[in-house]
């Protein structure tokens, strides 16, 4: 039986979706926006969403970005995870 391997992405790619999920605070969604901003220029923060969670602890922060390359997402991650507001990046 042989290994299922993920799809490929082709570069650049359009509308990559990007959820980010951190503690809920008044300036999470802006922290996200300015984060994104530095690696993908192209934001249209007009099409960017905002959920809290069902008790209200967590915000879901949700957006597309057209992703140049993994490098590009891998630095975009590792800056959101450092900062110690994120919890889960997908």
């Amino acid at each position: 039986m042989s290994e299922q391997q993920p799809p490929k992405i082709e570069f650049p790619c359009p509308d990559y979706p990007i959820k980010v999920i951190g503690h809920n605070a008044d300036d999470f969604r802006g922290f996200v926006i300015e984060t994104v901003q530095i690696h993908a220029p192209d934001l249209d923060i007009t099409q960017v969403t905002v959920q809290d969670s069902r008790n209200g602890r967590f915000q879901s922060v949700r957006f597309t970005i057209t992703a140049t390359g993994t490098d590009q997402l891998k630095a975009l991650h590792t800056e959101l995870m450092a900062s110690g507001r994120v919890q889960m990046v997908i």
